[in-house]
């Protein structure tokens, strides 16, 4: 069946992403990713030049639907506490939802290229900003910044484990337990406090 060329181009890529996602982009052929489509290899070069482009296109599309995953599940949070749990969730979601996308943005082949690396650490960078404009602490923006990287890390390594979990690790409860930890210490934190004096 003939697909309009925005829909092929959205069925090239999600098949590009599985076939990716298992044998990294290296290993993987332009030939093999068209035949797991179904295409002919001059149709999947219509839409994308070459196999960088494509996998640099993927990159970014799974960059925008995390960023818009997190971002629309805040949006509406009635409360700072709502906020940190309903961010944890729809990160974790996705990593369960959708577990190629995952190992695509922070597999091996994006940190072995440092063009592919800067589109993943765009994707962490952005998801920091967002946070840093979640955390209530004060004015110090650096500082904001600091606990938004490390909320950021928090759901990256936990997200590590639940995509090799098989299953067996619920996202919302992974969420309720994270978000616990991050809001409390995010609420022990002092906006004024002397980092040169220990205690202080």
């Amino acid at each position: 069946m003939r697909l309009p060329a925005d829909q092929r181009r959205s069925q090239l890529l999600e098949v590009a992403c599985d076939v990716f996602a298992a044998r990294g982009f290296h290993a993987t052929s332009m030939d093999e990713v068209a035949e797991a489509a179904g295409v002919t290899k001059p149709v999947l070069y219509q839409h994308f030049p070459s196999k960088r482009a494509l996998y640099r296109e993927l990159l970014e599309d799974v960059d925008r639907r995390l960023l818009d995953a997190v971002r629309s599940a805040t949006v509406n949070a009635a409360s700072g506490r709502e906020r940190v749990q309903e961010g944890f969730a729809a990160y974790f979601h996705f990593v369960t939802g959708d577990r190629a996308a995952f190992r695509l943005l922070f597999g091996a082949s994006v940190r072995n290229d440092a063009e592919f690396a800067a589109i993943a650490e765009g994707a962490i960078e952005e998801i920091a900003t967002l946070i840093t404009g979640l955390i209530e602490i004060g004015p110090d923006h650096e500082h904001r910044r600091v606990l938004a990287h490390a909320v950021v890390g928090m759901a990256e390594a936990t997200s590590r484990r639940l995509a090799v979990s098989g299953g067996e690790l619920d996202p919302d409860r992974l969420a309720w337990w994270l978000a616990e930890m991050a809001w409390f210490g995010l609420r022990g934190v002092r906006a004024d406090a002397d980092a040169s004096r220990p205690g202080g």
